[in-house]
C-alpha cells in the first residue's frame, strides 16, 4: 500500500516524536512548510517536504556539532 502524499499534523508529530502543539508551531512559524485544505482549514504536510525538513535538520545539527566540538578533559 502506498503512503499518503499529505500527512495531518498528528501524524507528523508521531513521525518526529514531538507534540502536536510543537508541530503546529513549526507550521505556523513557517519552519515546516504546510498547506491548509478544506472548508475547516485542516493543515497538511507533504511527505516530501517533511523528509526535506528532516534532512535540513540533520545538516544543521552536523554543522552545529562541527562548530561546538565535545571537549573532554585530558586523562591523567
Amino acid at each position: 500500500m502506498a503512503e499518503p502524499r499529505f500527512l495531518p499534523l498528528p501524524d507528523v508529530a508521531t513521525e518526529l516524536n514531538v507534540s502536536e502543539s510543537q508541530v503546529y508551531h513549526m507550521v505556523r512559524s513557517g519552519e515546516l512548510p504546510a498547506i491548509k485544505i478544506g472548508g475547516r482549514g485542516q493543515w497538511r504536510v507533504e511527505r516530501v517536504r517533511l523528509e526535506q525538513y528532516i534532512e535540513e535538520k540533520y545538516a544543521e545539527t552536523a554543522a552545529w556539532v562541527a562548530q561546538n566540538p565535545l571537549i573532554t578533559p585530558d586523562p591523567e
